[in-house]
């Protein structure tokens, strides 16, 4: 009977995902991050709808160096940021597990932090990336970055996307 092979209860028989692996708590960063090839790249954002704007951005950014760690604001941070009530629409967790599953992420952890300047203090990148609606001298973290030697970039967008845009979409019909 096929209802009786189905995993309902019985997902230990089950690996789990091989990358869950590279999700890492904020506690564990700096370790994690050590042991990464370098150049290190650090981003961080939202990222709450993925879209081609994201996975391009991000490709772009581990192009860069040798390992990308990906920090991600948590649901609270999010919702700081006034983006709208119903915000984020996927939650950090789930987030935080779509980005892991990227080829170009090495790592993924979270902050709460409206900023996540900890974060980078802790895995000391190489090179600090953001998108370009963020010009160079904005980007958190960057004086701290380039006085350790690093660089910073503010990637120009190729794809004209957000997940502000897609929700007005979706809510017009």
């Amino acid at each position: 009977m096929l209802c009786a092979l189905s995993d309902h209860g019985m997902s230990e028989n089950y690996p789990s995902p091989e990358f869950e692996a590279k999700i890492c708590a904020p506690a564990e960063l700096e370790n994690r991050a050590a042991v990464l090839p370098h150049p290190l790249v650090f981003t961080n954002g939202c990222f709450d709808i993925l879209h081609r704007g994201h996975v391009t951005y991000l490709a772009q950014a581990r192009a860069l160096g040798s390992s990308l760690v990906v920090a991600v604001n948590s649901d609270a941070s999010v919702r700081r940021q006034g983006k709208g009530v119903d915000r984020p629409i996927n939650t950090e967790q789930d987030r935080i597990a779509v980005l892991a599953a990227l080829e170009s992420v090495d790592l993924v952890t979270w902050f709460d932090q409206d900023t996540p300047l900890a974060l980078i203090l802790a895995c000391r990148p190489d090179l600090l990336v953001k998108g370009g609606d963020w010009p160079v001298e904005n980007i958190v973290g960057a004086r701290e970055v380039m006085g350790w030697g690093g660089t910073v970039h503010s990637l120009p967008f190729r794809h004209e996307r957000s997940t502000t845009a897609i929700l007005e979409k979706i809510r017009k019909g």
